[in-house]
């Protein structure tokens, strides 16, 4: 796109592609009207199911203005090893600190640890001569001549990464180095590390620039593809991408850093989170997204959104680490997909593996026959086998119960429903998981919260998952199953920058950090300028990484700009000790603390949709959003209740539900267990509470 759009007009078009469902979310910024699509994902051409959801809704592609778009093939492509042949070139004498990495073993007694497996093999990493000092000068200058010798030795290879130490400091090696390849293997995805990350630590520096590299032909082709679809179909406006972080970047710096998309999708439902917090004045929330392949959480912690600058990609045991900012979130792979499976011993086990889109669960009558988390809400009666999308879908329940009772109720010697009830009372624990993730391990109590959910699944299963964490309350946004699309509207460009600073806090010179920020600041401004948007205004935030004098790692910590003016160290170092005792439940405010790296973050704020409250038409009852009842199974205590159920749509503000009941709406169903308590509020948010606790 040429020229620059004032995102004041028109309609704006948000898709995410998840493993089993791909929703569309539209506004129409003129009439502040929302639209909804959601259809099966459709794994051999992934567009087809973008343009299924846009029908679904009702519109075209030439109808907006702007098409936002979030998608997991980042970490999927990662997570299945479905990545690009790459070679990894580096400086002579270090083509092994990506396999070395940390050395770190988190349980020495662990009989099934496994330790990281690069996404590059050891044969495929080159060493080049080369070498730069520290603090960015020159030690061994680039030998081009070998460069250029062993580009020819890599015809066939599909993508490079380039990992220079200390190119955070002197990008010059880096530059010269892709150039060349670039030059010598045109077409080949090439990617360095500076342009990625520009912090300390070479072995998580390696493994970022690995993982883009491993996943950028795929991405890029991804990408590509949507771009040309949509524009083929009448689309003639700014195609952004979600970030990692929940901002939004131009689609054409995602064709080149990819790994910022690794928590797309997940993160556009934390934004959605945040914007519900601030309509509702919430300071603290947890978001709770289940879909048909994982259950997913995130944290709004006193009114922003809590991210992290470095994740490891599967987990802390055998993890890939990313050196990139983005949202601290916390996946497990347990979703209404999730297979439900006995291991060698005997023991019922529920995901990681799923059923997916195509066959799906064995209850879609798509030719899958293995139990999943949906087949046995069907069988308990959770699920309508007529209203499911809306009686779009009719499910099979004799299949889910013949799944179920072949492959675990008779192996086990349980009948039908007590083997349907131990696969979510394992897939419910199992979410838990996601929820403590974020909250309870970063020192936060869950129990303080409320939980947002969302996602097709998210609210069938969310007063369960609340009682294993004795949270209390429990809201429910309007059309959670299209909720992360939903977030997307609410996403604004977003460009984070980080520079390595060591020094103690105490000799730190304020002239020399105020020089960085606006470096960074500058850098911002001018990659936004670059982008077909014209925000609404630019909001500048700065933070830290600091650590007590003697410690490895540091924690990030926002920093407000007249501690900078004011040249407030001590007032810094309060600020450090807070975020300190808030992770891990101490601090040494008479310790020395020093500063790490210094980070800013620059937002192009967009326009957003304004929610509008609905007229409280409580008054009479229930009675008219009542679609009848049938027999549900909740638990070995209540067992099956004769439980009424209500259609959504007819829901208004005041309405109260006594639980036990079930609402339904198009693309997800909501679970009140005996106790719980439901309240519908002015925007149509359902609120629980759940039994045992009072609001």
């Amino acid at each position: 796109m040429t020229g620059k759009h004032e995102q004041n007009g028109g309609l704006r078009l948000a898709a995410d592609i998840g493993g089993t469902f791909t929703d569309v979310a539209a506004f129409d910024e003129e009439t502040g009207r929302l639209s909804w699509g959601k259809t099966l994902s459709t794994p051999a051409a992934l567009v087809d199911g973008i343009s299924g959801g846009v029908a679904k809704a009702g519109l075209e592609y030439a109808d907006a203005s702007l098409f936002l778009h979030g998608s997991t093939i980042a970490i999927n492509t990662i997570l299945e090893r479905t990545g690009a042949d790459t070679a990894l070139v580096i400086t002579e004498g270090f083509r092994d600190i990506y396999e070395i990495g940390r050395v770190n073993r988190p349980d020495a007694y662990n009989l099934y640890f496994k330790k990281h497996v690069p996404l590059i093999e050891r044969a495929k990493r080159f060493e080049v001569p080369e070498r730069m000092y520290a603090e960015g000068e020159i030690c061994t200058p680039l030998d081009l001549s070998a460069l250029r010798r062993l580009a020819r030795d890599l015809n066939g290879i599909e993508s490079i990464a380039v990992l220079f130490l200390h190119a955070y400091r002197n990008p010059v090696h880096e530059i010269r180095a892709r150039e060349i390849l670039e030059e010598e293997l045109p077409g080949v995805f090439v990617t360095v590390s500076h342009e990625l990350s520009q912090e300390y630590r070479e072995y998580e520096r390696c493994s970022t620039v690995a993982a883009n590299a491993y996943i950028g032909p795929k991405v890029r082709g991804y990408v590509d593809g949507i771009d040309s679809h949509i524009r083929k179909n009448g689309f003639d406006g700014s195609f952004l991408v979600v970030q990692s972080t929940g901002g939004l970047f131009e689609a054409g710096q995602a064709r080149s850093e990819c790994v910022r998309m690794l928590e797309s999708g997940p993160a556009a439902g934390v934004i959605g989170t945040r914007a519900l917090c601030n309509i509702l004045g919430l300071e603290d929330a947890i978001s709770f997204d289940m879909g048909g392949t994982t259950a997913k959480s995130g944290v709004i912690h006193n009114g922003e959104v809590l991210t992290i600058g470095d994740t490891l990609i599967g987990g802390y045991e055998q993890g890939l680490p990313v050196q990139i900012a983005m949202m601290d979130i916390f996946e497990v792979g347990t979703g209404g997909g999730s297979l439900a499976l006995l291991d060698e011993s005997g023991a019922l086990h529920v995901g990681p593996e799923s059923a997916g889109a195509d066959p799906g669960p064995a209850c879609y009558g798509l030719g899958g026959n293995r139990p999943t988390v949906t087949d046995a809400n069907l069988v308990l009666g959770r699920l309508d086998a007529d209203r499911f999308l809306g009686g779009e879908m009719k499910l099979d329940r004799e299949a889910a119960e013949s799944a179920i009772a072949t492959q675990v109720a008779g192996p086990l010697g349980l009948d039908v429903t007590e083997a349907a009830e131990g696969i979510l009372r394992i897939a419910s624990t199992a979410m838990s998981y996601a929820v403590k993730g974020v909250s309870t391990e970063r020192g936060l109590d869950a129990a303080s919260f409320s939980m947002v959910a969302y996602g097709g699944a998210g609210p069938l299963h969310a007063t369960q998952v609340a009682r294993e964490i004795g949270m209390k309350t429990i809201i429910v946004p309007l059309s959670p199953g299209h909720f992360s699309a939903f977030g997307m509207l609410f996403s604004d460009l977003r460009y984070d920058y980080v520079r390595t600073a060591p020094g103690r806090l105490a000799d730190m010179d304020f002239g020399v950090m105020e020089q960085t920020y606006g470096e960074m600041a500058e850098q911002g401004r001018e990659a936004i300028r670059r982008t077909s948007i014209e925000p609404e205004g630019i909001v500048i935030s700065r933070a830290a990484d600091m650590r007590y004098v003697g410690q490895e790692h540091p924690v990030t910590v926002p920093l407000a700009d007249g501690l900078f003016a004011d040249e407030d160290r001590d007032g810094i170092k309060r600020e450090f000790d807070k975020v300190h005792l808030e992770r891990y439940g101490t601090n040494a405010p008479a310790e020395p603390g020093e500063i790490v790296s210094l980070r800013s973050s620059i937002v192009g704020k967009m326009p957003v949709p304004e929610l509008r409250a609905y007229p409280n038409e409580g008054a009479g009852g229930v009675s008219g959003a009542a679609t009848g009842s049938r027999q549900i199974y909740f638990d070995r205590n209540a067992g099956y209740r004769e439980t009424p159920s209500f259609d959504r749509t007819r829901l208004k503000p005041g309405h109260r539900i006594e639980g036990p009941a079930v609402v339904e709406e198009h693309a997800s169903t909501t679970v009140l267990f005996p106790g719980d308590t439901l309240e519908v509020d002015d925007y149509l948010n359902l609120i629980i509470t759940v039994a045992g606790y009072s609001s």
